[in-house]
């Protein structure tokens, strides 16, 4: 495997336990995680790999995604025109002003 230029973490909520009880899963994260890879591909970025992670202890507000070697954390990624919105961003070099955590 070649090391990825930027790695997508999405928070999907799942507990210790392995179930899938946290905000981020209610709020439909593993849903958006088709389009984004479906995203992904259909924009070539071949460089990019995205990882569904358990709880990211970010609950309040999510669904989170945090892309590296940036560490830029997004929250509340809610649609897929937050999602285009911030491969967009990642593309441009920038971020999503209004869906970046402090």
């Amino acid at each position: 495997m070649e090391k990825p230029e930027h790695h997508i973490i999405v928070c999907c909520g799942f507990r210790t336990t392995g179930s899938p009880q946290g905000f981020c899963h209610k709020k439909g994260a593993i849903n958006l995680l088709g389009y984004l890879e479906n995203e992904i591909n259909d924009r070539g970025l071949e460089g990019v790999q995205v990882t569904s992670s358990g709880c990211l202890k970010a609950c309040d507000r999510g669904p989170v995604m945090v892309i590296h070697p940036e560490n830029v954390w997004y929250g509340k990624v809610e649609s897929e025109d937050a999602i285009d919105q911030i491969l967009d961003a990642m593309e441009a070099g920038s971020v999503v002003e209004d869906l970046v955590l402090s």
